[in-house]
């Protein structure tokens, strides 16, 4: 399956705003309400959160059995602190399209790359409110 970065974006968003329960995390489904998004099936959206997980973007884990995964979702506690500045940095829409399209015209992008994008974007607009 191909990686989307939409998705892991769009992924994000719904995972920040999640309550978490005093035990400390909360079983996420793939097939839940609050984390369906339109346009992707069941299975793209369990792969996604594992990847969220890989990349270290979100703090999950725990209900495996010797390595292996346990069924469709995640356990997930919280973004983590890479996670919050990926999701900082692509938030608003137009600085998403902007570091889409710079990764694009590049001819490819990592996860580095387009927090670094992001980013270069979001200090030349500051730099032109501040007169830096």
């Amino acid at each position: 399956m191909k990686r989307d970065m939409d998705l892991i974006r769009e992924l994000l968003l719904k995972l920040e705003v999640l309550p978490i329960p005093s035990i400390g995390y909360r079983l996420i489904r793939p097939d839940e309400t609050e984390i369906r998004i339109e346009g992707y099936t069941v299975e793209q959206i369990d792969y996604h959160l594992s990847l969220l997980e890989q990349a270290n973007l979100i703090s999950a884990g725990g209900l495996d059995v010797l390595g292996m995964k346990v069924g469709p979702g995640i356990p997930f506690r919280s973004l983590s602190w890479a996670g919050h500045d990926f999701l900082d940095a692509v938030r608003n829409p137009d600085v998403w399209d902007k570091t889409k399209q710079a990764a694009s015209a590049a001819g490819g992008f990592t996860l580095d790359l387009l927090v670094f994008a992001a980013k270069s974007y979001l200090e030349g607009k500051i730099k032109g409110l501040t007169g830096g």
